[in-house]
C-alpha cells in the first residue's frame, strides 16, 4: 500500500482577546447548538463534512461509541444553517486544566468559499471560551486549541490563522494513501 506524508498543525489561543472574529456572511446562516446528543446527527456531520478529505478515525464508531462520546460534559456540537440546510458545524471538547480543544470544524463540500467558515469558526471558538458557563463543575477555559493537517481544505491554515489561532507544534508523518471515503458507501 503507498503512503502520503502529511503534515499537522497544532494551533491555539491562550486569552478571549486572541479572537479576531470574522464578519457574518450575508444571508439567512444561523450557528446553534445541537443541544440533545444525536449519535445519527453527529455521524451524518462528521461524514459529510470530512468525506472528501479522509476523515476516518470515527468511522468505525458504533451508535453506542457515538452516544457515549456525545453524553460526556463539555462536549458541544454547534452547527451552521444555510437557510434551514446544516453547512458545517464545529465540536467542542473540554479537557484538563481549562483546555477546550475544537475537535472537528468544517463545512459539507456545497457551502465551502462562501464565507460561511470564518463565521462558523469565530462562533465555535467563542463558544470554547465561554463553554464553562454551560457546564457547572468544568473549570474556566484558559486554552483554546485545534489541529489541522495538509489534507484538510486550501484555506484551512489561513481561516484558523485570521481568526488569531498561533502555531504550537509541527509533525510530520507517513499515512496510508487510501482514497478519500466520501460522505457515505461507494460515494
Amino acid at each position: 500500500m503507498s503512503t502520503i506524508t502529511v503534515t499537522t498543525w497544532s494551533l491555539e489561543q491562550t486569552s478571549p482577546a486572541d479572537l479576531l472574529p470574522a464578519a457574518a456572511p450575508e444571508g439567512d446562516v444561523r450557528v446553534l447548538r445541537a443541544e440533545v446528543p444525536s449519535p445519527e446527527f453527529s455521524r451524518f456531520l462528521y461524514a459529510s463534512v470530512g468525506g472528501d478529505i479522509r476523515w476516518t478515525d470515527r468511522l468505525p464508531w458504533t451508535y453506542a461509541r457515538w452516544e457515549e462520546h456525545l453524553g460526556r460534559p463539555g462536549v458541544e456540537t454547534w452547527v451552521a444553517y444555510d437557510r434551514g440546510t446544516p453547512a458545517g458545524y464545529v465540536e467542542l471538547e473540554a479537557q484538563d486544566a481549562g483546555a477546550v480543544e475544537i475537535v472537528y470544524f468544517g463545512l459539507l463540500p456545497a457551502f465551502r468559499g462562501r464565507r460561511i467558515g470564518g463565521h462558523l469558526l469565530s462562533y465555535g471558538t467563542a463558544r470554547a471560551w465561554d463553554l464553562a458557563e454551560r457546564w457547572p463543575g468544568l473549570a474556566p477555559t484558559e486554552r483554546v486549541w485545534l489541529h489541522t493537517c495538509s489534507l484538510d481544505g486550501e484555506h484551512a491554515m489561513a481561516n484558523y490563522r485570521r481568526r488569531g489561532f498561533r502555531l504550537f507544534d509541527t509533525k510530520v508523518e507517513q499515512e496510508p494513501g487510501a482514497a478519500a471515503p466520501g460522505p457515505w458507501p461507494g460515494a
